[in-house]
């Protein structure tokens, strides 16, 4: 378990993670286009790719600090921390970078910090990485970025390298075996750390079981896309069948709606979390759950309040107004 008795936060209350940027607090990382940085010449590339690679550790250092002065229990790295990286023509190997050894030492620095802090630190790759497509120049692709994010995970002792399912492509069935042919084929820096989420569109937690346990890669189940594309599985059993995929802290999703569950796009996610939308059964699971809200820090640390003190109200016996019966069964609107 990677969970530490050293963060401030409720011990009534699950470990929360915060994704990858601020809403309020001055922790900002740097980006940079393959269209901008093609336009320098070789080494003034690679130098303002160095000073972007050292700032965004310096910020990640300060992100880790936040995260442990206020609470909150987890944060999801953003993957454009060296950006390009493995951009067919700005691509480039840190080792290539000026100052390289400073910068590695900056981010194994972050992973001591957030070691010492309990500070889980995980990553999520964007849509693009999708192990069982047709075509194999996006799966070489996405071995590619799979493997840049395994290697930022031993700098940073980053455990989680979280994916969604991939495509249907016409036949699911066919496309669940691709997709567990393509993960019993990954390296072990990549397969030891690799996990599979439901999605709102294609795979549920039933569809995607059944690969993480023949693969034995965790899932991190997202209760709001269980909601928008229900298959049958109650929250309950999705909760406990996810549990038993992991042999490490589990690591699931929360959001609320922006315009409520009767609104026009129900999975688009809200500033906050609405309470009813937390699961009771997560209450005092040892689980980490990302906060998925864009109001991001100010969203983690109001639903850490609002739970903290429901949890006191409920073991005092004064429950808080909440519609538990409406909560679990909520569904996107179609």
């Amino acid at each position: 378990m990677i969970r530490s008795s050293a963060l401030p936060s409720p011990p009534s209350v699950p470990r929360l993670g915060l994704c990858c940027q601020f809403a309020a607090e001055p922790i900002g990382f740097r980006l940079a286009t393959a269209t901008a940085l093609l336009r320098l010449r070789p080494e003034e590339r690679l130098r303002k790719l160095a000073d972007i690679a050292l700032a965004n550790g310096q910020a990640l250092e300060q992100a880790v600090e936040y995260c442990a002065r206020v609470g909150i229990g987890c944060f999801r790295i953003i993957s454009t921390l060296l950006p390009v990286k493995t951009h067919p023509d700005a691509g480039y190997c840190v080792e290539q970078l000026p100052g390289a050894d400073a910068i590695i030492a900056q981010f194994r620095k972050c992973g001591a910090a957030a070691a010492r802090h309990g500070v889980r630190l995980v990553f999520h790759p964007d849509q693009f990485v999708v192990l069982n497509s047709p075509r194999p120049d996006v799966v070489e692709k996405s071995l590619a970025d799979l493997a840049y994010h395994a290697e930022l995970c031993q700098w940073l002792g980053a455990d989680v390298i979280n994916i969604h399912g991939g495509g249907a492509y016409g036949d699911k069935s066919a496309a669940i075996e691709s997709l567990r042919r393509a993960i019993d084929k990954l390296p072990d820096e990549i397969r030891r750390r690799l996990t599979l989420e439901n999605d709102d569109k294609i795979y549920t937690p039933q569809d995607l079981l059944p690969v993480c346990r023949a693969t034995g890669v965790p899932l991190v189940y997202d209760v709001h896309h269980h909601r928008c594309l229900p298959d049958g599985m109650p929250i309950g059993e999705a909760t406990e069948a996810a549990i038993a995929t992991w042999n490490r802290e589990p690591l699931f999703h929360l959001s609320s709606p922006l315009e409520g569950w009767s609104g026009l796009q129900p999975f688009r996610h809200h500033d906050y979390v609405d309470l009813a939308d937390f699961p009771d059964e997560w209450r005092r699971a040892d689980i980490t759950i990302e906060v998925e809200a864009k109001a991001k820090e100010l969203a983690v640390l109001r639903l850490r309040d609002e739970l903290a003190a429901s949890t006191k109200a409920l073991s005092s016996g004064n429950s808080p107004t909440r519609n538990v019966g409406k909560s679990r069964s909520r569904r996107c609107a179609t």
